[in-house]
């Protein structure tokens, strides 16, 4: 499973459970047995540093609405031959806000 279908998961049983809601946009997709599905987009949900690489700042005081496990990727440079080592993945436990929680980072 990538972040994204985890993420998404994730989302949409927060929104299930009242902790973010419903945009009121619906999406339609397969499930596995390949038959269509509709449901309801979920408000987007993300790490500190995806919001920051989106150019928003979680504001001061906030607190993660959710925290579960998603995969990390990690790699050693060769400093002599510039090439990646060691390169693996693992699953770590991941701090998730809302975008009522963030602000555009003022330039």
């Amino acid at each position: 499973m990538t972040n994204a279908q985890i993420i998404f998961i994730e989302g949409q049983k927060l929104a299930e459970s009242g902790v973010i809601a419903y945009t009121g946009k619906t999406y339609k997709a397969l499930d596995m047995a390949g038959n269509e599905v509709e449901g309801k987009e979920t408000e987007p949900i993300h790490t500190y540093a995806t919001w920051k690489q989106m150019g928003f700042q979680v504001q001061k005081g906030q607190k993660a609405i959710a925290k579960f496990p998603v995969w990390k990727y990690t790699s050693k440079v060769n400093e002599e031959t510039g090439e990646e080592e060691n390169a693996h993945m693992f699953m770590k436990t991941a701090s998730f806000f809302k975008l009522t929680q963030v602000e555009p980072i003022s330039a």
